[in-house]
């Protein structure tokens, strides 16, 4: 069958039209982004700071979008489960999640295998440094005093929480541990799902001690139920003046903290995630995101997207020497 010029010219306009068709009909979905609801995945239980940082941002998030952004908690798998919920998600920025520090520190584990290469980011927004909790009626009076009987103590005497094995919290504290001349394992780790379940085991006499930020400790500590010894921070916390670093107390320039930031699934289209990037840049300086975390006292720190990758390259390798150094390397 012979196809003449004429018929080649038909085929040719036709199939420019269709191919133009597709790229407006794809410009123009992008241009009316976002069309739908969003979803933020949290890897940690309701009710700690990961939650309630997601909470917050999504609700001045929601402002500068206008769509809701509806936060789901997936825990498990010491922050597997919803770190990998975020990764296999499709990358057309209708799911994006909370990650957090962990996406550092559970491939050296042998948890998993993702890393920080199999997320978009975008946006970092939260910065937090780890205090030292105890029960109200705790017989220890100081950090020093505790120090010194875990020192004395039979190994595995002390028990602490605050997340899962490995996690943020729990590095910070061996990490700290080592830091004072104590072996890492001294204390024995109990995993939990977030901070906010540990604090209730703390205040139960089920754990002795619960490293997470001061904040995630605030409403145990209004009700006089927790004290807060110190915080390993560069400076006092604004919102918590009353509570030394750690440096003011034992001489100690330790210093671990948890990263937040959104991100999304490896392969995001560049126009959806510099719309995401500039939303939540307004999300982030807006009265309904800065004045809460003033309030609970969170950490704020932002990073763009390009920072934010940055950010998690770096960190990898540093959370990497202290797993290795902890001895939970896989």
């Amino acid at each position: 069958m012979t196809i003449t010029n004429h018929s080649l010219k038909i085929k040719t306009l036709l199939t420019s039209s269709i191919a133009a068709a597709v790229l407006v009909a794809s410009g123009s979905a992008l241009a009316d982004y976002p069309e739908r609801p969003i979803t933020l995945i949290v890897p940690w239980a309701a009710g700690g700071g990961t939650d309630a940082t997601a909470r917050t941002i999504a609700r001045a998030l929601e402002e500068e979008l206008g769509q809701n952004v509806n936060v789901v908690n997936r825990t498990g798998g010491s922050g597997v489960v919803g770190h990998t919920a975020m990764i296999n998600a499709k990358p057309d920025g209708y799911t994006l999640g909370l990650a957090t520090g962990e996406v550092n520190m559970m491939h050296w584990q042998g948890l998993t295998n993702l890393t920080y290469e199999d997320f978009t980011p975008i946006a970092q927004i939260n910065y937090d440094f780890p205090g030292i909790q105890v029960a109200a009626d705790s017989p220890y009076e100081s950090l020093e005093e505790l120090l010194d009987a875990i020192r004395t103590e039979p190994k595995g005497t002390f028990t602490a929480s605050g997340t899962g094995q490995g996690g943020v919290w729990h590095l910070a504290f061996a990490g700290f541990l080592m830091d004072q001349g104590i072996p890492a394992d001294q204390v024995t780790w109990i995993p939990s799902e977030g901070a906010a379940p540990a604090m209730v085991e703390l205040v139960s006499g089920g754990i002795d001690i619960v490293p997470s930020s001061v904040p995630e400790a605030r409403s145990m500590m209004e009700a006089g139920r927790v004290k807060s010894f110190a915080v390993m921070s560069p400076e006092r916390i604004p919102s918590f003046p009353d509570i030394p670093t750690t440096s003011e107390l034992i001489d100690s320039n330790y210093q671990v903290g948890e990263w937040r930031g959104i991100a999304g699934p490896k392969g995001m289209d560049l126009e959806i995630v510099a719309t995401l990037e500039s939303a939540l840049e307004a999300a982030y300086n807006s009265d309904t995101y800065q004045g809460f975390m003033d309030q609970q006292g969170f950490g704020t720190e932002w990073r763009n997207a390009e920072e934010f990758g940055q950010l998690m390259q770096e960190m990898d390798s540093v959370f990497g020497e202290i797993v290795e150094q902890v001895g939970l390397a896989n």
